[in-house]
């Protein structure tokens, strides 16, 4: 893959993360009763969050600078929350949507740390950042516990999405169904942690 020039299906991941997200940044600002200004800030900074930070890193132009496409999602996203019951996104359709999100996120992440040149570790790395970090620090700016702090599957799931694209692209797999194959991974993933309940284990004395 070249740097310049990513698959157009995972722009689309790309697009339906961000989406995803600034989604979520908008309903944490409902649940606060904020006003729209902090919906739209709060989409937009769970939206590029990860996304931003992962670009600097791996020296690429950062994604939603020369673009006006990716702001105009997360204002558009905050205004449909803002003009909606919050009850339409709540709940389990909102962790069912966002279980795609984290997936295709991640996925989206390392693929493009492998089309700038990173090393597998790093693009790995760069995957679970992309699809975590704006929820971080959305949580961190509202005042809420981090999802980095529960014990929840969740990371966790980002986590198998990023290393198994990572990995079927170091077997030589094409782009295609890797993404599809780490993507379905993620999510299932995460899906049985919202099903189930699954949990990773907590530190005993």
């Amino acid at each position: 893959m070249d740097g310049s020039s990513l698959p157009d299906a995972l722009v689309v991941l790309d697009i339906f993360g961000i989406f995803v997200f600034a989604v979520s940044g908008a309903l944490l600002a409902a649940e606060k009763r904020q006003t729209l200004v902090t919906f739209i800030f709060f989409a937009v900074v769970t939206g590029v969050g990860g996304g931003t930070l992962r670009d600097l890193l791996i020296r690429a132009p950062v994604f939603w600078v020369h673009s006006n496409v990716t702001l105009l999602i997360c204002i558009g996203a905050a205004l449909l929350v803002w003009i909606t019951s919050r009850r339409r996104f709540a709940g389990q359709a909102l962790l069912w949507f966002d279980a795609a999100g984290l997936a295709a996120y991640a996925t989206y992440g390392a693929a493009k740390a492998l089309a700038y040149g990173v090393a597998p570790v790093p693009a790995f790395a760069m995957g679970v950042l992309t699809a975590c970090l704006g929820g971080i620090i959305r949580d961190v700016l509202a005042g809420e516990p981090s999802i980095l702090m529960q014990p929840e599957l969740y990371v966790t799931a980002a986590a198998l999405a990023a290393g198994l694209f990572v990995g079927l692209s170091l077997l030589g797999i094409g782009v295609w169904p890797a993404a599809a194959a780490a993507i379905a991974a993620g999510f299932v993933l995460r899906a049985a942690a919202i099903v189930r309940g699954w949990k990773l284990p907590a530190y005993q004395d």
